[in-house]
């Protein structure tokens, strides 16, 4: 019997799943608190411990893999030259490579925005401009800035290819840490993130989980490979694709509601579904994922509120719900767990509300454009109403009654006539929180991983 054990250190809980190879199966899971901010051993040891109460103690694991979303994850910042075109591609490639933008630049860096960059703590700044031939000024520029304002953090370079030799001049210049990658957009609106990706998760294993504390843990395990998100996209794509002989779903979309952000991901091409619809903007990647911020359960519960209208606000008062102080109360106590019905209703409602927006903000819009010669239909992003499956995974979606309607609030609706949401999809349920270890497992052993997510990945 070969067992590999799969970690995740997540925000709020660090998340064991123990996996029989040759059965192709889970034999166990088990959860406790994550404790990065003392020491990282104790939330491992304790849901270790629970995990060998189920498993036994005399267990031993051929191999243990982690990822990792603790200390606030990964955190960058994207810096391109203009804001619909590099700067977006540079978003895109961090969001894949499992990280939260938490600040992005267009156009020439000021020396303030240069000393924001060092006081926001970020892990890691993609700095990226210019086609391949192109412009050649702005990032010149900005590297020399990041230099003389003293950057310590990784910067990874993936812009115009022709200045990278000035490029690496300055950045020796000022002794930084740099990688030099493919451009993120080589030519006009077309997207290219692999290189850049690749790279990111590369600093990650080697700097970031150092500097989050998480390298402590090191000499217990084999190997902290990825951030968590991007071991979800990695599991997702494979669940999408499929592995040799055995088949994947097909299109789907994945929403993982958690205390501090709302994760989207979808697996398909999104091109025009209408031979009418004229593709505009940047090329969509295959495998896509946006993060908010500011939609979250408990850390973020004061965005999602935020985020509604007056009326809307006033419309969950006259059914009874405070959304302003049941907001603050799950910010202030993001331990919180449902202790009631009314508990549970609230948490839906919030639930209901990250899944309408994280979907708004993830899927492609139609503009219709009449002229003297006729209609025009333009796409901007992804189509996703011919999307085959939605799944739902995070805490709200998994452990309550209801997550059938928190998940059809992803659907096309009267409300979003000009939203190129999913129209038929079939709701599917990470009941057992498992896209991240099977994310870890995939790098192994993906037909093994692709198995177990098609064995618990299940109806509502």
């Amino acid at each position: 019997m070969e067992l590999y054990l799969l970690v995740d250190f997540g925000s709020t809980y660090t998340k064991l799943t123990a996996v029989d190879l040759e059965k192709a199966d889970i034999i166990a899971t088990s959860r406790s608190f994550t404790t990065v901010a003392t020491d990282i051993h104790d939330g491992y040891h304790q849901a270790l411990q629970h995990l060998y109460q189920k498993i036994g103690s005399e267990v031993t694991f051929s191999k243990i893999v982690a990822c990792s979303s603790a200390a606030g994850g990964l955190k960058m910042a994207a810096i391109g030259l203009v804001e619909e075109l590099t700067v977006e591609a540079a978003k895109r490639v961090c969001l894949g490579a499992g990280a939260k933008v938490d600040l992005v630049f267009s156009h020439y860096l000021n020396t303030k925005e240069a000393e924001r960059i060092k006081n926001e703590k970020i892990d890691i700044i993609l700095l990226a401009g210019g086609t391949d031939g192109g412009n050649r000024d702005c990032v010149l520029y900005n590297a020399e800035i990041l230099g003389k304002t003293g950057t310590k953090v990784p910067v990874v370079y993936a812009g115009n290819k022709s200045c990278q030799d000035e490029i690496t001049a300055i950045f020796e210049k000022y002794h930084m840490e740099y990688y030099i990658c493919d451009n993120v957009m080589p030519r006009l609106n077309v997207l290219n993130i692999d290189s850049a990706r690749e790279v990111i998760r590369k600093v990650f294993m080697n700097n970031i989980i150092e500097a989050k504390g998480i390298k402590k843990i090191e000499n217990e395990i084999d190997e902290i490979i990825l951030p968590t998100p991007h071991a979800v996209l990695k599991a997702t794509e494979l669940l999408s694709k499929g592995y040799l002989h055995e088949k994947g779903l097909g299109e789907i979309v994945i929403i993982d509601i958690g205390g501090a952000t709302t994760d989207v991901y979808s697996i398909c091409s999104g091109s025009p579904k209408r031979a009418d619809v004229i593709l505009k903007g940047l090329e969509e990647p295959f495998a896509k994922r946006t993060v908010e911020g500011d939609l979250g359960m408990r850390y973020s519960a004061m965005g999602v509120v935020n985020a509604l209208s007056e009326e809307e606000i006033n419309l969950y008062l006259e059914q009874g719900l405070d959304m302003v102080s049941e907001a603050k109360k799950r910010t202030t106590n993001v331990d919180m767990i449902p202790q009631n019905d009314e508990d549970e209703n609230i948490d839906i409602a919030f639930g209901q509300i990250c899944s309408n927006l994280g979907m708004s903000r993830h899927v492609g819009k139609m503009d219709t454009q009449y002229t003297p010669m006729g209609t025009y239909y333009f796409q901007y992003g992804k189509d996703l109403t011919g999307v085959d499956y939605i799944i739902g995974t995070g805490g709200v979606i998994i452990y309550n009654h209801s997550p059938q309607e928190i998940l059809k609030k992803m659907l096309a609706n009267e409300r979003s006539v000009m939203e190129l949401r999913p129209k038929n999809a079939k709701f599917l349920l990470d009941r057992e929180y498992i896209f991240s270890a099977m994310g870890l497992l995939s790098l192994h052993e993906p037909l093994v991983a692709l198995k177990i997510m098609k064995k618990y990945v299940i109806n509502i």
